[in-house]
């Protein structure tokens, strides 16, 4: 097997350089079927190949016209999780198996052992996505007072959330915690029996690709959940590792994934729980592979046995595809008539007509999908018979005794039985309406909003006056601003001003934005302890209060974008031992900056000798102060 694999691979980097001469169109067929092979090497736990072949790849779209960002991008990750393969195969355990079955996506944690009528479908109050492909329940049992659950947030990304029961009602649900939480989706959290463990799945932390299972431990002291670990190899793969528990009873360590299984259902593995797993390195990617598979211990042997009659030849590995089909159809069809009994036994016992109209139209749904199912299984049958009719032109004889006894039920292995709990009610929990809290950060919205407290903080408080006028400004007249805060002259004139800045830096930062939005003669006045302060004594207020000394910038923008290499040497020869700077404001425009100067004087003299030497617009800005054109 192993020949095969450096065969291939050694085939598919000479057809990628045979291929590299050819036009532009051969070189992206090329990186593309690089790609393939490398995810395929992956899948098959030979990282290093995958990196050569990924690596290959690269040098494809690096080429001129070429280029895509989202490819270099989706390479250079995968280079990443190969990488992260090789390193995690350093530490792999070796659990000891006792079960392992195939069940729907549907309903496969309902054979975890977990309290009857503990899952809740979705969606439901805490979790209204009901079309994600992995997570289809809530674990919530009615005795418990704390519920962690996976959801999407506004960003449409699924995090860990986290309520719990006081007094009559349950919390305003909060992430679970920062370290829990990453840029990608996180599902079914799952607690340990003693709640000082967090289990949970991601695609966002280090892994090696699909979903990873990981671990967080609480940390009394901190008060909350410590950088997750991951759980490594053979418990992450691939492929899409979920819903790690710890039984009750400290004996088994249970989770699922769909590495052996296609897109509508999920293995699930039983392991014997092991408090202090010793950590072996395994680098041999045939023996990884076979330690991914996590067979128990008599259908290890069975396979062993199967391996040993067939031949390894694609014929063999088509036939074992399809045996795996064919199971897993079989399974589903199982499964489903196990559920229909149960819905149409709950149906006459029922006398509540919504849960009864409930009822009947899972009931219709499933008796829809069975001969659906049905068909397709035998189909698959029929191939899986083409392909033993190949093996008899071979003089091939198939022992079924062998092959379909891993269809039996796992029962008896290590003393595990799966048995099938029941569903949930809906889960009907009042939770807590959060507070609306006014966020009072400057912004632009699509309409704007004046601040719900127009009391300003104690202190040094900076802000933006946008005009006067004589008539009482409406939420349209703001133009998108907030948070806009309404006072009144003397004179009666209604002054409106934005933002509540603690330093000038940060208000003058937020000008451009202003002006942007119509208020072209804005300008930033000060307030101290609420009352109105020239701006010079607002600043060195806060000079002083940071320790901070005042100094001068020169800002140079030049027309055409860039400074002369000539003159900016001579500029630098004026200011000698000053930096040089180049930055951006929000809207492109290119500024250089001079300093900075101690003296007004000295900085004065280099801004006249830039105004009257070069094409740019030249000014003198006192830290963090208003801008003093020249």
């Amino acid at each position: 097997m192993k020949r095969f694999f450096c065969f291939f691979f050694n085939i598919l980097l000479q057809l990628a350089v045979f291929c590299m001469a050819g036009s532009l169109c051969a070189r992206a067929d090329v990186a593309d079927s690089l790609m393939r092979a490398g995810d395929s090497l992956h899948c098959a736990y030979r990282f290093d190949h995958a990196i050569d072949a990924y690596g290959q790849a690269l040098l494809q779209v690096g080429q001129g016209e070429l280029q895509d960002s989202s490819v270099l991008f989706a390479l250079n990750d995968r280079i990443l999780m190969s990488e992260n393969g090789k390193n995690m195969a350093r530490f792999a355990q070796k659990p000891k198996v006792l079960a392992k079955r195939r069940f729907s996506l549907d309903d496969f944690f309902l054979y975890y052992p977990l309290e009857d009528r503990g899952w809740r479908g979705v969606p439901n109050q805490l979790d209204s996505s009901s079309l994600d492909m992995f997570s289809r329940a809530l674990y919530a049992p009615d005795w418990n007072d704390s519920i962690f659950y996976s959801a999407r947030g506004e960003d449409g990304v699924r995090n860990i959330y986290f309520t719990e029961y006081q007094d009559t009602v349950w919390t305003v649900p909060v992430l679970a915690g920062a370290e829990v939480t990453s840029g990608s989706d996180e599902i079914y959290p799952m607690l340990s029996p003693g709640g000082k463990t967090l289990y949970f799945a991601s695609k966002g932390f280090y892994g090696i690709g699909g979903y990873d299972l990981y671990m967080s431990e609480w940390d009394a002291e901190k008060g909350g959940w410590s950088a997750p670990r991951n759980m490594g190899f053979p418990y992450s793969s691939p492929a899409d590792d979920f819903l790690f528990v710890e039984s009750e009873d400290g004996r088994y360590s249970l989770f699922a994934s769909n590495r052996e299984c296609p897109k509508d259902s999920v293995c699930v593995y039983v392991l014997e729980y092991e408090a202090y797993p010793v950590h072996v390195p395994v680098e041999n990617p045939e023996e990884l592979q076979e330690l991914s598979r996590l067979e128990p211990e008599r259908k290890a042997e069975i396979r062993r046995k199967a391996d040993s009659d067939f031949p390894d030849n694609d014929l063999t590995r088509q036939y074992m595809d399809k045996m795996a089909e064919v199971r897993a159809l079989r399974d589903s069809i199982s499964d489903r008539s196990s559920a229909l009994e149960e819905l149409r036994t709950e149906f006459a016992f029922g006398n509540d007509p919504e849960i009864r109209s409930a009822l009947t139209e899972k009931i219709l749904r499933l008796e829809s999908d069975i001969p659906r199912l049905q068909d397709v299984l035998d189909k698959a049958n029929a191939g899986l018979r083409d392909v033993e009719m190949e093996f008899l032109k071979k003089g091939v004889f198939i022992n079924h005794d062998i092959v379909n006894e891993g269809d039996e039920a796992d029962a008896g292995n290590g003393g595990y039985e799966f048995r099938k709990r029941s569903m949930g009610g809906p889960l009907d929990i009042k939770v807590a309406v959060p507070e609306e809290k006014f966020d009072y950060s400057f912004m632009v919205l699509d309409e704007g909003r004046f601040a719900l407290d127009q009391e300003l903080p104690s202190g040094i408080v900076y802000q933006i006056q946008m005009y006067g006028s004589a008539k009482k400004a409406e939420a349209r007249d703001l133009r998108g601003l907030s948070p806009v805060y309404e006072s009144r002259s003397g004179s009666g004139m209604y002054i409106y001003r934005v933002g509540r800045f603690s330093s000038f830096k940060d208000a003058s930062s937020c000008m451009e934005r202003v002006r942007r939005q119509g208020f072209r003669s804005a300008y930033i006045t000060a307030c101290v302890d609420g009352k109105d302060v020239p701006v010079a004594k607002a600043r060195a207020m806060e000079a002083d209060r940071n320790n901070v000394p005042l100094f001068y910038q020169v800002r140079i923008v030049p027309e055409s974008g860039e400074l002369d290499q000539s003159f900016a040497s001579e500029v630098s020869g004026k200011a000698a031992g000053k930096d040089l700077a180049r930055t951006e404001r929000e809207d492109g425009t290119v500024i250089f900056v001079v300093g900075p100067f101690e003296d007004r004087t000295e900085a004065d003299a280099v801004a006249e000798f830039a105004a009257s030497s070069y094409d740019c617009e030249v000014s003198v800005e006192l830290f963090g102060s208003e801008l003093t054109n020249k």
